[in-house]
């Protein structure tokens, strides 16, 4: 449970830390996916904008956003294992 009732504190933040990058590898990985259909340019796009979406959420510091956060990276970690690329990504 987090410490913050709104914002995240710094434990809150430690706590989620592994957890993020464990997901962003992951994404990363699974951009790689042979069963995308996308060519170089289009993977090396997807993952720029990966990365961009990581790094605007690495400033978040409210406790309900970084857990939705965690929450549509996992939904879109389930999708692209399945072959499909999220809407917000395309």
């Amino acid at each position: 449970m987090a410490k913050g009732l709104i914002w995240a504190t710094a434990e809150d933040l430690s706590r989620n830390r592994g957890k993020v990058l464990s997901l962003y590898r992951q994404v990363l990985r699974a951009l790689n996916s042979p069963d995308l259909p996308l060519n170089l340019a289009a993977r090396l796009h997807r993952k720029a904008q990966a990365r961009a979406i990581f790094m605007v959420a690495a400033e978040e510091r409210s406790i309900h956003n970084i857990q939705d956060l965690i929450d549509v990276a996992e939904y879109s970690l389930s999708l692209l294992r399945k072959g499909e690329i999220p809407k917000y990504i395309q």
